[in-house]
């Protein structure tokens, strides 16, 4: 009689569905300036990272806020470790933070099991551009940044920041990411120097986040540093301003 079967008129029909309005969204208002015109949908937290002498420093916020000005929870985890000389910041929507860190440990696990050997960091950021990368079309609202020491090379530093899709920008200094890198870029070109010790390392950084937040109603309620070096890792917790 010519009429689809049922399971294929579903499928048609879904296709002509209307978007969803703009009040089940993240975000109700508009972007109007055009560096506000980002792909990011939701209020993200500040991973920063930066490079020392012989090590390297990832730092992040602890708050937690959910329909942009309320906030959830001060004690957020953002940072994740991935072995003793890797971590991975991630800001965004807290489900996709907390659905990559699980696949990226998954992952080196795997590669630990099947080459006896820990995962470098270029290779890590590697592996999270490609996971990234996979769901193009429907992106996890994530951005990672990747900060470790290269063991097979002196411990030499390597970080770098990616975007929700795993465009890489790997560099030798410093990278922010989160809806407040405009003010931490600010700091942190001001405040950074090269080959800094792990202690100078520390005071940069947590000078950089505290300034930071300082200037984003959306971050904030304290942070958390982790400095690696090749014998250790320092981490500490900042106390910030709480409103």
């Amino acid at each position: 009689n010519g009429s689809l079967p049922p399971l294929r008129a579903r499928e048609m029909f879904a296709l002509v569905l209307p978007p969803p309005s703009c009040a089940h969204r993240p975000f109700q208002n508009h972007p109007t300036s055009s560096s506000d015109r980002r792909v990011f949908p939701v209020p993200s937290p500040i991973p920063t990272a930066m490079c020392g002498k012989e090590c390297v420093a990832i730092a992040s916020d602890l708050r937690f806020g959910i329909n942009q000005q309320q906030t959830t929870a001060v004690d957020m985890k953002k940072i994740y470790k991935i072995h003793d000389h890797l971590y991975v910041g991630l800001s965004g929507l807290a489900t996709d933070q907390a659905t990559l860190a699980q696949r990226f440990k998954f992952r080196h696990n795997m590669y630990e099991l099947r080459e006896s050997r820990k995962m470098r960091p270029e290779t890590f950021a590697n592996l999270v551009s490609t996971m990234l990368y996979e769901k193009r079309f429907g992106p996890y609202y994530a951005e990672p940044i990747v900060a470790g020491l290269d063991a097979s090379n002196g411990y030499k530093p390597f970080i770098t920041g990616m975007d929700l899709i795993g465009a890489m920008a790997p560099t030798d200094n410093f990278v922010v990411c989160g809806n407040n890198e405009e003010s931490l870029f600010g700091v942190c070109e001001s405040m950074y120097k090269p080959d800094l010790e792990p202690e100078e390392l520390f005071e940069v950084i947590a000078q950089c986040i505290l300034a930071g937040v300082n200037r984003d109603c959306l971050s904030g309620w304290g942070g958390v540093v982790h400095v690696i070096s090749k014998d250790k890792v320092i981490t500490r917790t900042l106390k910030g301003r709480m409103d």
